[in-house]
């Protein structure tokens, strides 16, 4: 006898494929879940390490200033160091200037002038005294322009002391000191002049 199925068999069919859609659906949604986190996981792992590696630069960096700091700090010392160096080697070298200076002035001074005051301000040279006469400060001028260590005599004032004529007069001159110091290591001579 010949078997005839009287059960619904299409519709357990589509109950059958519509189960395998949803399972298709479901197991295709749980696995964009599952790349989506693994995603998400990575890249929060590479932004952290990104972080971490900008940390490790940030701090190099800081410390990286520090030492320029340091080394400024250093140089501006050397820079200071060198130029109290260098005033200290000019001064050593000038050092005897003041003596003939000294014995310039005696040397340069005629009869009948004698100095109540002397002053040297850098190079400018400021002297005071009582002269017999005036032409025996003008021969006082001429005397520090022929000299070798004082030049450009200028008078600033001449006063007679009182009407007696053998009183003298009162004078006020100023000199510049000629440097003698050698030019050290090929510095300009009007440098060291200045100084």
């Amino acid at each position: 006898m010949p078997r005839i199925n009287l059960l619904p068999w299409r519709e357990a069919e589509r109950k059958r494929k519509r189960q395998e859609f949803f399972l298709g659906i479901g197991a295709a949604l749980a696995t964009a879940a599952l790349v989506t986190l693994v995603g998400r996981w990575q890249m929060s792992a590479s932004i952290e390490h990104q972080n971490e590696r900008n940390q490790v630069i940030t701090d190099s960096i800081k410390e990286l200033d520090k030492q320029i700091e340091e080394i400024e700090g250093l140089e501006n010392q050397k820079r200071r160091l060198l130029a109290r160096m260098e005033i200290i080697e000019t001064l050593q070298r000038s050092r005897p200037e003041i003596v003939h200076i000294f014995d310039e002035v005696v040397k340069a001074l005629p009869e009948g002038v004698y100095l109540t005051y002397l002053k040297q301000t850098g190079t400018r040279i400021e002297m005071r005294g009582i002269a017999q006469s005036s032409t025996r400060v003008s021969a006082f001028m001429r005397n520090i322009d022929a000299s070798q260590w004082l030049a450009d005599p200028s008078l600033q004032v001449v006063q007679s002391q009182g009407r007696d004529p053998g009183a003298g007069s009162s004078f006020t001159l100023f000199a510049t000191q000629r440097s003698q110091v050698p030019p050290a290591d090929g510095a300009a001579p009007e440098k060291v002049a200045a100084k």
